[in-house]
């Protein structure tokens, strides 16, 4: 049987080796990294005010599968108003919406679901 010995660098050897890593102010992250994107995007605030604006008929439906059709005539953090002609009008909490798209495309989302 032959006795083998496994040969390694050092580690000083190998940091000799390695180029130093370039230095960039304040020791920040490397130019070349894509920065984080944002906390808040505004999106959900400028889709309900473009659709409030435009008085887009709305479907929305809700967790339990029902759909209620309307305009949507102001939101806030947690719910939105919609209003019905010929119903009362309500008050939805988001929470309890599945998904809301525009009364109409039906067609688009492969009839109703």
């Amino acid at each position: 049987m032959v006795n083998r010995r496994m040969f390694r660098p050092g580690f000083a050897d190998v940091k000799e080796q390695v180029p130093p890593r370039p230095q960039h102010g304040n020791n920040g992250p490397a130019p070349s990294k894509k920065p984080a994107p944002p906390e808040v995007t505004h999106a959900e605030n400028f889709y309900w005010v473009k659709q409030m604006q435009a008085h887009t008929p709305m479907a929305v439906v809700l967790d339990n599968g029902e759909v209620l059709r309307g305009t949507v005539e102001w939101y806030d953090r947690d719910c939105i108003k919609l209003t019905r002609q010929g119903s009362p009008n309500l008050l939805l909490f988001k929470r309890v919406i599945k998904y809301v798209y525009k009364d109409g495309e039906e067609s688009a989302h492969g009839g109703d679901e």
